[in-house]
């Protein structure tokens, strides 16, 4: 099935507004450091661009099915790889844009080490944001999309079967308490 530009663009929204709203925090974190607006446009623009492309890399392995929704794995895997590259990325283009020339860390190899580190709470935080905002959007545009239709219905089963097993606990729990007997949990009775 080949895929029309703008289904592409769709399926790629979720992820690219993301990284453009860490381009926008990292605009908000510069000021409320102190540096000048210039800098703080020039730090925003220089994460958020990288962290676009990275959020659109993501949404296109989504919907090409090479990710799976709603795994957080996978998710963190590329993050592992995406975000330190955004972050060197991001210190080049600031560089670039603040001095006039590329600026590079000066142990680069330590930079990336330390940025794969932390790339483990990017992920978190990335895959709560898209996993609230792409279902959404997914419903919205599934009628002309047919990929997006897709992972919508993954969404929504998989928010079926949540609803189920917490329906079933509260039942259990409700019967343990008029019986008397104490509620099963996964990790055994409770006492």
């Amino acid at each position: 099935m080949t895929i029309r530009l703008r289904h592409l663009a769709e399926l790629i929204a979720p992820g690219a507004g993301i990284g453009a709203v860490a381009g926008v925090a990292a605009v908000g974190l510069a000021l409320a450091a102190g540096q000048p607006v210039g800098w703080a446009l020039a730090t925003g623009f220089g994460l958020g661009l990288p962290m676009v492309l990275a959020g659109a890399g993501f949404g296109l392995l989504l919907a090409n099915g090479i990710l799976s929704p709603g795994v957080f794995a996978p998710t963190a895997l590329f993050w592992l790889v995406a975000f330190p590259l955004t972050r060197l990325s991001h210190e080049v283009l600031a560089g670039l844009l603040i001095a006039g020339r590329p600026a590079l860390p000066p142990d680069v190899f330590g930079f990336l080490v330390y940025q794969a580190l932390i790339s483990v709470g990017f992920a978190i935080g990335f895959s709560w944001l898209h996993e609230r905002i792409a279902p959404h959007w997914f419903r919205r545009i599934q009628h002309h999309n047919p990929r997006a239709e897709r992972l919508y219905l993954f969404y929504l089963r998989h928010a079926e079967a949540q609803w189920k097993a917490r329906e079933s606990r509260r039942r259990a729990r409700a019967t343990a308490r008029a019986t008397g007997r104490p509620a099963l949990s996964r990790t055994g009775p409770k006492e």
